[in-house]
């Protein structure tokens, strides 16, 4: 087999493919001896089948398909083997020059169109010198986070008088004769949806007596008022008057006071022994969470710098389109928009290649895990639950790892968090403290 690339342009190259029947024949020979002991043609029995009759049945498809066989493993050894840099496959030359005779011919010429990665240098080092924000937590965030986890400690007690949220208790009546007679009814006022029914219950007291209308107040809603009343869903519009409530307890949530409880409960047992340790102990949850997003901002300027620096990137853009309209669904053309946007996405890809290649970012399974374990964590976090076992985390990751979608994602985001710790670790960062807001305005500048 004899190859010949030559480079048309800075952007794309050539590759003709002499390929002569030494470099298949006996290959086919033995795909045909393969067929003739499968075959079953009617007056032969199993492998008796003359060659004749296999080749010139089998012949012409099993050598075309052969030849290719053997074509894209060698033009794939070719390309690897001469480090040609290439944008995505060899595509068949659309100036193909004939019809390949598969019949009666013994050697065959293929052409195929190469797209050439562009040459740049993107790499970085301490003389590069760009912005870190540390995105700062306020004393609300901090409040609201004490609070959640004090809520989580907290218990129901019993009290003398309603308040908005409180559960309610009591003997529930229709008013008209013979009606509905609940015993143990409960409900909760504050889930009625109309607020002159609910503001009959403000300031109510154990053993008073409440006149309201059920059916009214849930605006009708078959499903509430048939299990508050305790009558099936078709029976609801039959109970639309007025029932009374003698309440005989009222039950209200109470929030933990902050103490070691809390503490225990959040952090681990004695890991935080006062309320001032606590409070900074959440301040430095809400750094390291944000510190994921401080290094997303850093990744865009990095991005934004470096094509700033290498400039416009040439591509090979006819034959590019004619790739994605290949890998595009019933190959659509592709709308200029969408090619502008993912000729943008390629340049930052090589980019991205490059720095991986400089800094020697590599990955493993243990480097996704551990990315798909700190996505579980930090979804905890949002509900305020920070301590959580580690086989707990892991059963989660595992779990995110089998949805082959979010593997692929979770396998971007290793390479990515490895190459930021590397720039990181190679550039010189001028750090500076924002708040949440000022951060999100410096985020939507690289938009």
């Amino acid at each position: 087999m004899e190859f010949t690339l030559t480079n048309l342009d800075a952007t794309s190259a050539r590759l003709v493919v002499k390929v002569v029947e030494a470099d298949y024949a006996a290959q086919v020979e033995k795909t045909l001896k393969n067929f003739r002991q499968k075959a079953n043609i009617p007056g032969f029995r199993p492998g008796m089948v003359p060659m004749g009759l296999v080749k010139k049945q089998y012949g012409t498809a099993v050598k075309a398909e052969e030849i290719n066989k053997v074509l894209q493993q060698k033009v794939f050894e070719y390309i690897k083997e001469n480090k040609v840099d290439m944008l995505g496959e060899p595509l068949p030359s659309a100036e193909q020059q004939s019809e390949l005779d598969f019949v009666n011919g013994t050697e065959f010429t293929f052409e195929f169109d190469i797209a050439l990665a562009p040459k740049f240098d993107a790499s970085l080092s301490a003389a590069d010198s760009l912005p870190y924000y540390r995105i700062q937590p306020t004393d609300e965030m901090i409040d609201s986070q004490v609070q959640s986890y004090a809520q989580r400690c907290g218990e129901y007690k019993q009290v003398e008088s309603f308040e908005n949220g409180d559960m309610l208790k009591g003997h529930l009546v229709e008013v008209a004769e013979g009606g509905v007679d609940v015993r143990e009814a409960v409900l909760m006022p504050s889930y009625m949806k109309n607020e002159d029914q609910k503001a009959l219950f403000a300031g109510a007291k154990v053993d008073d007596v409440v006149t309201f209308n059920p059916f009214t107040a849930y605006d009708g809603s078959e499903a509430e008022l048939a299990s508050l009343l305790k009558v099936e869903k078709d029976q609801v519009a039959a109970h639309n008057g007025d029932f009374t409530l003698t309440i005989t307890e009222i039950t209200r949530f109470v929030a933990s006071e902050i103490n070691q409880n809390v503490f225990d409960a959040a952090f681990g047992k004695d890991v935080v022994t006062n309320e001032a340790d606590f409070r900074a102990k959440i301040a430095e949850q809400f750094e390291a969470r944000f510190e994921v997003e401080s290094d997303y901002k850093l990744l865009l300027d990095v991005r934004s710098y470096l094509k700033n620096r290498v400039g416009k990137l040439e591509f090979p853009e006819a034959l590019l389109r004619r790739i994605m309209e290949l890998n595009h669904e019933g190959n659509e053309p592709v709308k200029d928009e969408d090619f502008t946007k993912s000729l943008d996405e390629l340049a930052w890809h090589l980019i991205k290649e490059q720095l991986a290649k400089q800094f020697e970012v590599k990955i493993d399974d243990n480097d996704v895990l551990a990315v798909a374990k700190a996505a579980t964590r930090d979804q905890f976090a949002q509900y305020g639950m920070a301590n959580i076992p580690e086989d707990l985390l892991e059963n989660y990751a595992r779990e995110m790892l089998k949805q082959d979608r979010t593997r692929e994602a979770l396998i971007t985001r290793a390479v990515d968090v490895k190459l930021i710790a590397a720039i990181k670790g190679a550039i010189t960062l001028n750090e500076e403290r924002v708040s949440v807001e000022d951060f999100n305005k410096k985020v939507s500048e690289n938009d």
